[in-house]
């Protein structure tokens, strides 16, 4: 069982970068068949495995909830001022997690779709690789804003697509990245407020009462973690992460 769901989060990841010309290879391939236990795997099967291996960090940070995730913690970070605290670690393992439940639903489909039918030998390769590619595609189309897409498909000098399907993936994947960045920004922005008007505060009460050597940040990092304690900061940061992006 925790082998297939792994093999699921592979596919999941790689099946945007194993293009359909390298299944057609596959489909071609006179060569002799190499054998992993049950399954026997061609030798472009086993390329296609380790290349995907390789990108896999790469992979997570482009067409997952990952870039937004991670982003949105670490503006919380700025904005609590401990720059260090969560250490880097930390906030990668929790983005690590909250994207594991986001996409829980598109790996099931992948899951479901792609790598049960494969393993059980009732697709070919190929086949797999496009029924696992629909339900990332539709996750990043549905987190694209119209105005990115449009963008990079003019840049790509393309005709305007009349379906979803016509739209490349190369076109697809820096739209998403553009419109994660957007919505990671603006819900940065917000999570800023609260803090830099406690530093207001601060620094102005500081100034008003002669004690201009004192560095605000030393006085106002207090308030502002008894502030993001009461309001059960973490419960409220987690809440709005998950809910901004759209699965429905």
């Amino acid at each position: 069982m925790k082998r297939r769901v792994v093999l699921s989060i592979a596919w999941m990841l790689g099946l945007l970068l194993a293009l359909p010309a390298a299944a057609g290879a596959q489909n071609q391939a006179d060569g002799p068949s190499i054998s992993l236990g049950d399954s026997p795997t061609s030798a472009v099967q086993l390329l296609v495995l380790f290349g995907v291996l390789s990108i896999l960090p790469g992979l997570i940070f482009c067409v997952t909830a990952f870039p937004r995730i991670l982003i949105v913690l670490s503006f919380l970070r700025q904005a609590l001022g401990t720059p260090s605290t969560p250490p880097n670690q930390v906030l990668v393992g929790i983005a690590m997690f909250l994207t594991l439940f986001v996409m829980g639903p598109t790996m099931i489909k992948v899951k479901d779709t792609a790598v049960e039918p494969y393993m059980n030998k009732k697709i070919s390769f190929q086949t797999a690789l496009e029924r696992g590619q629909e339900p990332l595609r539709t996750f990043m189309f549905k987190q694209t804003r119209p105005g990115d897409l449009a963008l990079f498909i003019k840049m790509a000098k393309m005709k305007r697509p009349a379906t979803r399907a016509d739209v490349p993936t190369r076109v697809l994947i820096p739209a998403f990245l553009t419109s994660e960045l957007k919505t990671a920004f603006q819900i940065g922005f917000l999570i800023y407020l609260p803090f830099l008007v406690i530093d207001l505060v601060i620094a102005s009460t500081l100034l008003g009462v002669g004690m201009m050597m004192l560095p605000p940040p030393l006085i106002s990092l207090p308030f502002k973690l008894l502030l993001f304690v009461l309001v059960d900061g973490w419960h409220l940061v987690f809440e709005a992460i998950v809910n901004s992006f759209n699965t429905s």
